[in-house]
């Protein structure tokens, strides 16, 4: 498999930064309207059945970004540990902990205080003591190797200027035998190369 990619001179740095801006703005104030669908606009457009996200808090469920369904991929099953690498709102993470169960366990990995608090809170309304949210990167995941049954993430690639680091990382954390459910936009053809510096297109 070929490692290539095209990379930008955009630091990671002002990166985060410009993608924590966004996401911050999106958890405050979900309904304002941006360039990516969110609330149950989005969950419903790309493919989530209500049922499956019953029980959510609507708080989570409005400031939801997701770019794709990655439950559609493979199974979940009770007493998983489930890594959601950008969890946002918490909507998958939240969704995650219905299927793993009280004997299973949800980390959320997100670097905006503003979603992590929206996340926590709404773990604490539906009883999910066994979902937690934590402050971290996605390149730099704050657990140890081989700890997770399942990684997901969804929207959040897209976002990381160096895909190979983030998808070794994921890679990292994964259980022997360990799945891996991405839910994400891909682009199939050549980007020009000013709209790589381009920071607003790498936002969202």
């Amino acid at each position: 498999m070929s490692t290539t990619q095209t990379t930008t001179k955009i630091s990671t740095d002002d990166l985060r930064e410009e993608v924590r801006k966004e996401y911050a703005e999106v958890a405050m104030d979900p309904h304002k309207g941006y360039h990516f669908h969110t609330g149950r606009a989005a969950a419903d457009r790309i493919g989530y059945d209500l049922s499956v996200y019953e029980g959510v808090p609507e708080d989570n469920i409005a400031s939801f970004a997701g770019t794709g369904n990655p439950f559609k991929l493979g199974p979940i099953h009770p007493g998983d540990i489930v890594v959601d690498v950008g969890s946002g709102s918490g909507f998958d993470s939240l969704i995650a902990s219905k299927m793993v169960g009280p004997e299973g366990k949800v980390i959320g990995i997100d670097m905006t205080d503003e979603m992590l608090n929206k996340a926590r809170s709404g773990a604490e309304a539906m009883g999910a003591a066994h979902a937690e949210f934590r402050k971290g990167f996605a390149e730099s995941l704050p657990l140890p190797d081989g700890y997770a049954d399942v990684v997901i993430s969804n929207g959040v690639l897209n976002l990381t200027p160096d895909k190979v680091k983030t998808l070794s990382e994921w890679a990292r954390i994964l259980k022997p035998g360990g799945r891996l459910y991405i839910g994400d936009i891909l682009v199939a053809k050549s980007i020009p190369p000013e709209a790589l510096e381009d920071i607003s297109l790498w936002t969202g």
